[in-house]
């Protein structure tokens, strides 16, 4: 049975979590072979910067000294309301990432109570993911619920608004 240690990320391990950000991508159909090296390089950049200031935390999953799943939450900033009348930042959880060879290991699940034990302990009232066909059950298991949430891609063409 393989052994497995949970460690925070480190400035240093964004080429690792930007290369895990852009297989989770590839494997779910939405990252086109051409735009892969941008994707990752850019990832890579604003992941050195977001580690290093703390608004991007992350966990990562070694084998033998080997990274071999990630996941990550970015703080946002959010306005009081009724649920959070502090405002207090909440998080986004993204990246989460398992390599294919250490699949069915419980790694996401790991990662995620992780992240909620953080959230928990820093007073983060609220964690929020978009999950794929495949996380949806441990993310289910875990307490996360669907929301009402919506979204728009801003650049896409529209209808023209009525009364103008």
């Amino acid at each position: 049975m393989t052994h497995y240690r949970i460690r925070r990320a480190e400035v240093s391990d964004a080429p690792i979590v930007a290369h895990h950000r852009v297989e989770m991508f590839k494997e779910m159909g939405e990252l086109p072979a051409g735009a892969v090296a941008p994707v990752e390089s850019t990832s890579r950049a604003r992941l050195v910067e977001e580690l290093a200031s703390g608004e991007y935390r992350g966990w990562l999953a070694e084998a033998g000294g080997e990274v071999v799943a990630g996941a990550g939450a970015l703080l946002h900033k959010y306005y009081p309301s009724a649920a959070n009348p502090s405002g207090r930042p909440t998080a986004y959880i993204l990246n989460v990432y398992t390599e294919p060879a250490h699949r069915r290991q419980g790694l996401a699940r790991r990662l995620i109570l992780e992240i909620l034990e953080w959230c928990r302990a820093y007073d983060i009232p609220r964690a929020s993911l978009h999950a794929s066909l495949s996380g949806r059950s441990v993310y289910a298991q875990l307490g996360f619920v669907e929301t009402n949430e919506m979204r728009v891609d801003a650049g896409a063409a529209r209808p023209t608004p009525t009364g103008t």
